[in-house]
């Protein structure tokens, strides 16, 4: 990766180095489009201590490991990485697409906006973050089964996933913390004929084993509960400001409404992963990636031309072909040479 190139006009410009943003830009890149993926760095992946529900990829993997492999498969293949926060995006007169970081420009003919969410944390004190502080139900239920588990909010998503909980566990507290239920009668009905137990009280204290795991918490009426580990249910902030200033449409929570191929409602800008609605697991988001990836071949891709340009151009001659990149192509023949 060159982070000080001149070289910044580019088919495809990713915005986000998650695994949605990553798989995007591997198969544009692999598909011979000249490719940037910009990353400010972090995120949801990067913060994973175990790598759950992807085949081929053992749980001892951390989040940190996956990325640095797929990071080392896009410079191998051609993709120009940039450590860089995009700030502003804008379309130009000549209909490409000109984004304004901190450290750089960057015009492409087509975008992916891969910017994902933030969880929202709840105020401390807190159990760590992987070590018994966990946001992912589909990722993080099984590591529970038979064990003491709290499930933090007091809205209707986590009533219901402290409901959910029940199919790993026979022991489900809620813990409210101190603020009002805002989940509706219906909700606080289904509570109460499971065997959930809700616990007005904040937490004071939080308890650790050796290994950093959580193991009990403190609150303010002096009980001590032993919990393996739960989930907090605050909600999600999306990253959707680039697609706001595209003219992108916009769900009513937050995320990007996109069509199955990862299409925006904006010609030529597409969103993969965590920004758009479904469920937010490392599978999906890479199969979006891959989904949006190919069908930006279909929109980008040199040959074979349509009668409409043939008949302007005249027969495809030798010399144009073939349609990838002179750096692309020489990456490639390099990567493809055996012995």
């Amino acid at each position: 990766m060159d982070e000080d190139s001149d070289a910044n006009e580019y088919e495809v410009v990713v915005v986000g180095g998650g695994p949605a943003g990553m798989t995007a830009a591997l198969y544009t890149t692999r598909l011979g489009h000249a490719t940037a993926l910009v990353d400010r760095g972090g995120g949801r992946a990067a913060m994973m201590q175990e790598t759950h529900n992807l085949l081929g990829v053992t749980e001892d993997t951390s989040g940190a490991e996956f990325l640095n492999v797929g990071r080392e498969q896009l410079d191998a293949y051609g993709t120009e990485r940039h450590r860089d926060l995009v700030g502003t995006c804008a379309r130009t007169e000549d209909g490409r697409f000109r984004l304004t970081g901190n450290e750089g420009e960057y015009v492409a003919d087509a975008v992916v906006l891969a910017t994902g969410f933030n969880d929202v944390r709840p105020e401390p004190p807190l159990p760590r973050t992987g070590r018994g502080l966990h946001y992912c139900l589909h990722c993080d239920a099984h590591m529970f089964v038979g064990e003491s588990v709290y499930v933090m909010g007091h809205g209707e998503s986590a009533a219901h996933v402290a409901g959910i909980m029940l199919n790993f566990t026979d022991e489900v507290d809620l813990l409210l913390r101190g603020d009002e239920p805002s989940y509706s009668d219906e909700t606080a009905e289904m509570l109460a004929n499971h065997p959930i137990d809700v616990i007005d009280e904040d937490v004071t204290g939080v308890n650790n084993g050796e290994n950093g795991w959580l193991e009990s918490l403190e609150f303010e009426d002096g009980t001590v509960r032993e919990y393996k580990g739960g989930f907090a249910m605050y909600g999600s902030e999306y990253n959707n400001g680039l697609a706001r200033e595209l003219g992108c449409e916009i769900n009513e929570d937050g995320t990007i409404v996109v069509d199955d191929h990862g299409r925006t409602s904006v010609d030529g800008v597409y969103a993969v992963g965590d920004c758009t609605p479904g469920h937010n697991q490392l599978p999906v988001g890479m199969g979006q990636g891959a989904k949006a990836g190919i069908d930006l071949h279909f929109q980008l891709r040199e040959f074979p031309r349509d009668s409409e340009l043939l008949a302007e151009q005249g027969p495809v001659r030798e010399d144009e072909v073939p349609g990838i990149p002179d750096a692309l192509l020489e990456q490639a023949i390099d990567f493809h040479t055996y012995g």
